[in-house]
């Protein structure tokens, strides 16, 4: 089995669906058993039945071991949005048994009883503002970034462009970034060229059955992305021609 090292706080995972890199995100998520921003945690997630199986091969070396971060995939964020509404609900609902349960004791009796339920309410305005759902996909992608990366982190990130745009990328740079100055560290699955440009990012291709390193200049998705920018009617023709024969 192939030994590699992450050295570098942002490693970026590059290659065609398929490649493999969202497999090898999902071993390291199950071989570091860690937290995860979804429906399911890791251990539990039926999806990851196999991946679990696979992450028993892993042997995990650290420098410097870290409990804090997460592994999110973009397709169970709506799940995890879901899950933290049905929380609020359930807390609302706690509350309000409450003011049946103790009707006709005093108000100091009352506040007492529903001091815990209104405190974790207020952690999760705090933490995602009125609700994950309320706000459009790219905003509430970005609230949660901001409000689940601390310093020290280890993040395991699969296409977390998916539901931003281009501006909103920049925007979950600069949250990366902020992270990065705090000694966290990011392997990030990606198809982004915006995401691939991170500065002193290591990057890792898995295209071709192997993992190698390469460089941004080196990546055929940028400058595939970088042509076609420059001159996209040249290949939408090109794409025409070749339809019409």
């Amino acid at each position: 089995m192939q030994n590699l090292e992450f050295n570098s706080q942002v490693t970026i995972l590059v290659g065609e669906n398929g490649s493999g890199k969202s497999t090898f995100l999902e071993a390291v998520a199950c071989a570091a058993r860690l937290i995860t921003v979804g429906s399911a945690s890791v251990e539990h997630d039926p999806t990851l039945a196999e991946i679990r199986q696979l992450a028993d091969y892993l042997k995990l070396n650290w420098y410097k071991r870290t409990h804090r971060g997460f592994y999110l995939r973009a397709e169970d964020f709506f799940g995890f949005a879901k899950k933290v509404a049905q929380m609020k609900q359930d807390l609302q609902n706690d509350l309000n048994a409450v003011d049946e349960e103790y009707q006709g004791r005093s108000n100091y009796a009352i506040g007492l009883a529903k001091m815990p339920y209104n405190s974790e309410l207020s952690g999760l305005s705090q933490r995602y503002g009125e609700g994950l759902d309320n706000q459009s996909h790219g905003e509430s992608f970005l609230k949660l970034f901001q409000a689940r990366f601390v310093p020290n982190g280890f993040y395991l990130l699969d296409e977390p462009e998916a539901p931003l745009s281009p501006l909103r990328q920049l925007a979950f740079l600069t949250a990366l970034h902020q992270m990065v100055n705090q000694e966290s560290q990011f392997i990030i699955a990606t198809h982004s060229p915006i995401l691939m440009a991170y500065p002193n990012a290591e990057i890792l291709s898995f295209d071709n059955g192997k993992i190698t390193r390469t460089t941004y200049k080196e990546l055929e998705h940028v400058n595939l992305m970088r042509a076609f920018l420059n001159d996209p009617n040249a290949y939408l023709n090109h794409l025409w021609d070749s339809g019409d024969e």
